[in-house]
């Protein structure tokens, strides 16, 4: 069974202090022109790095540490004391490592009124012997300190019980119309023994089928229904019945990793395979609600197994097969910063793997997606590829290395 990706936990240190080896991180009061791009190293934190993140208009660097730390970087500097600490080091819930721990941070559109946010992680689920793990979705406030969270105002939001250690999705965003949205993964194992990818109910059609996972789900974090901590947007696919309310699009492994265009609305999923294709599908905002991306029936445009193969699938535009060397696929971001001018509207997308390397893709007007290998020496293990508060890109790896994507000569 191949895993969407291995990460290892890495030994902590503290300081506050930047890599000797890093760059300055680029800000454009001049943009640069150009489309000949690197990765550049700019920070490094303690831990195994997931993600980066902001704010909108932020210029910190919010970093996700695998193992449950949220760290700042804040003018080329680690700020020394964690933004919130959700590890079993200090006390908190997270459970890591393999493919689990802190997997995801998104930050409510009006968090400079609200300082509200939230973040997903797995935990231990202590109860129920099927499902020894949870994948948690909390929200949590900033204190009065921007650079410090309140670790007492985390709530969880919702928790799904999982039966293995691997496919957990974990990322979450906001999309424009302000409903966080947040893919799982199927659970994990090997060929989605549960058949959590097309089931609509619990239960069905396995025992321990849930029918939230393997999909990308959508909430309303403002409005709560009752009894819960959150609201159903009345346009999801399921919220006057036939399915879990919860869920938006269907069929989904583990999509590693997910984003929106800021600038379109279009939505750009990265799944992981099986063992032979890994797969990016674009979605226009038009064809995102009740979308099926297939799984267990299909992989990648393929059926899988032998089917059956009865699905209505919304197939991949972009398929890299294990064939031609690619491992385990990271997904990207679509360039909306402004230091760039010649990037904009590229997607930028990477794989985990050794050799390192860089894509890009565009989608065109007839929803077919052009996609390009770039030369170069790119960073190996890219864990994620995500713009911070401005819409500059960077790239983590499970080294702790955060790279900023910039033109040079």
């Amino acid at each position: 069974m191949k895993r969407a990706i291995a990460m290892t936990l890495l030994a902590a240190c503290g300081g506050s202090k930047a890599s000797p080896d890093a760059a300055p991180i680029t800000r454009c009061d001049t943009p640069v022109p150009g489309t000949n791009v690197q990765m550049q190293l700019v920070a490094k934190v303690s831990g195994s790095a997931v993600l980066v993140t902001a704010p909108r208009g932020d210029r910190r660097l919010f970093v996700v540490e695998q193992r449950g730390a949220i760290r700042i970087v804040e003018n080329n500097v680690v700020v020394a004391a964690p933004f919130l600490d959700l590890s079993a080091d200090a006390g908190g819930p997270v459970l890591c490592c393999g493919e689990n721990g802190l997997l995801g941070l998104a930050f409510h559109p009006q968090y400079a009124t609200t300082g509200t946010f939230f973040v997903t992680y797995t935990a231990r689920n202590t109860g129920d012997p099927a499902n020894a793990q949870r994948d948690v979705l909390a929200r949590c406030q900033v204190s009065a300190d921007p650079n410090k969270a309140d670790r007492a105002s985390c709530v969880d939001v919702l928790a799904i019980p999982d039966f293995a250690g691997n496919h957990n999705g974990g990322m979450i965003e906001f999309g424009a119309d302000g409903f966080l949205y947040w893919n799982t993964g199927d659970g994990g194992q090997a060929n989605d023994p549960n058949r959590n990818g097309q089931a609509l109910e619990d239960g069905v059609p396995m025992p321990n089928t849930k029918a939230l996972l393997a999909k990308m789900l959508r909430l309303d974090v403002d409005v709560k229904s009752p009894g819960l901590e959150y609201g159903i947007p009345a346009d999801n696919p399921f919220a006057n019945g036939g399915g879990k309310p919860e869920i938006f699009m269907i069929g989904l492994r583990n999509a590693w990793r997910w984003t929106f265009d800021r600038g379109t609305g279009d939505m750009w999923i990265a799944d992981v395979g099986q063992g032979r294709i890994e797969e990016v599908t674009v979605l226009r905002p038009a064809q995102q609600n009740g979308a099926n991306l297939g799984w267990n029936q299909f992989e990648g445009s393929e059926c899988f197994q032998g089917g059956p193969c009865t699905v209505a699938q919304i197939a991949p535009q972009i398929e890299r097969t294990h064939g031609e060397g690619w491992t385990s696929i990271t997904g990207g971001q679509v360039y909306r910063g402004s230091c760039f001018p010649d990037l904009v509207g590229t997607y930028y997308y990477t794989d985990y793997d050794e050799r390192g390397r860089l894509s890009t893709a565009k989608l065109n007007a007839d929803d077919t997606v052009t996609t390009v290998d770039l030369p170069g020496t790119f960073p190996p293990n890219g864990a994620s590829i995500h713009e911070d508060g401005t819409g500059e890109l960077y790239e983590t790896d499970t080294a702790g290395n955060v790279f900023q994507l910039v033109v040079v000569p």
